[in-house]
């Protein structure tokens, strides 16, 4: 269980989520919380961030 934040997101960010959500839900049929998909997302792009840091380091 992960710690409970309260953010302020973009109209077009939350849509964005909600599509990739929409269609996780459609290819899995399972549930997918939103909070996974930002979590994944959020993972996805501070790894892609931190990867791209380092190599502009080196």
């Amino acid at each position: 269980m992960g710690k409970r934040v309260t953010i302020v997101l973009e109209d077009n960010l939350v849509k964005k989520l909600h599509d990739i959500q929409a269609k996780l839900i459609k290819e899995s049929k399972a549930h997918v919380s939103f909070s996974d998909v930002l979590n994944d997302t959020l993972r996805t792009g501070l790894k892609s961030k931190l990867i791209s840091q380092y190599e502009t380091k080196t």
